[in-house]
């Protein structure tokens, strides 16, 4: 027999928009990492177009910059997170890291017996 499992999703919006979600952070971490927007884009496979576009809706609401980008050139450019792109990525992974075992937990300790 199966078991019935609980799943949630967490983001935060401002004005009923998102402004980060776990998708937006893991393209923040892969900006940062990887050095690129392109890079980033690829390794989480969407469209470059996609992922710029989301990281600029991000940075409207939060109404910061989050990624330092350099222009390119011969040696080729290198993007990275701002000083307030590092800390909203660390607030948000501290706030929801631990709410889906959380929520497993809390429902596993609710179970119902149906016979």
């Amino acid at each position: 027999m199966s078991k019935i499992q609980l799943r949630c999703k967490i983001w935060l919006e401002k004005d009923g928009e998102v402004v980060l979600s776990d998708w937006r952070v893991e393209l923040l971490e892969a900006i940062d990492r990887l050095g690129s927007l392109r890079a980033a884009a690829a390794e989480l496979q969407v469209p470059y177009r996609t992922a710029w576009k989301k990281l600029q809706e991000t940075e409207s609401r939060l109404g910061e910059r989050l990624v330092d980008a350099e222009p390119g050139g011969a040696e080729g450019g290198r993007s990275r997170l701002t000083a307030a792109g590092r800390a909203w990525v660390r607030r948000y992974r501290d706030t929801v890291e631990d709410i889906p075992a959380k929520l497993e937990n809390r429902f596993a300790e609710t179970s119902l017996e149906v016979t």
